[in-house]
């Protein structure tokens, strides 16, 4: 898979350890930055690895900041993601399982070298299971297409 990485200056030093461990995964990393500690706006690099999996240029991303709420905020405004803020390795497993996310958003203040480490393995490992989960995420879609969720129906 190739994964796009992002994150602001809170999130430089777990971002260098997350793209150690995707090539470790033999995934391929696409970094948009930033490079180092030096302040910069969480939204410009979301909106370059979020647009990289709008176009299908990357399979999916990760997110980092402070936080991981500006992170989540800015990539859900893109068409097409669905970036999931993860705490933990059962949000992460439930957010590609059942919400099929594309996105995953983390906090480098909140999230440890450990729980940093399961939390992306078992996001990229698990799978989107479908099923009665395929009209949920169809629902998302819909409303981010200006629609009611409610008109799209089973099958």
């Amino acid at each position: 898979m190739k994964i796009a990485l992002g994150s602001d200056h809170r999130g430089f030093e777990a971002k260098q350890q997350i793209k150690s461990i995707i090539k470790q995964l033999n995934h391929e990393c696409i970094d948009f930055g930033t490079n180092d500690i030096n302040p910069v706006d969480y939204p410009d690099p979301a909106y370059l690895a979020a647009t990289a999996v709008s176009k299908k240029e990357a399979d999916r991303a990760i997110l980092i900041c402070s936080t991981g709420l500006g992170m989540s905020m800015a990539a859900n405004k893109v068409k097409g993601v669905r970036a999931a803020l993860c705490h933990d390795e059962l949000g992460a497993r439930i957010s590609r399982d059942h919400n099929n996310a594309n996105v995953l958003c983390l906090s480098s203040d909140q999230t440890g070298e450990v729980l940093l480490r399961k939390i992306v393995e078992v996001w990229l490992k698990t799978k989107f299971s479908g099923g009665r989960h395929e009209r949920r995420v169809r629902k998302i879609a819909a409303i981010e297409n200006g629609k009611d969720p409610r008109e799209i129906k089973n099958g």
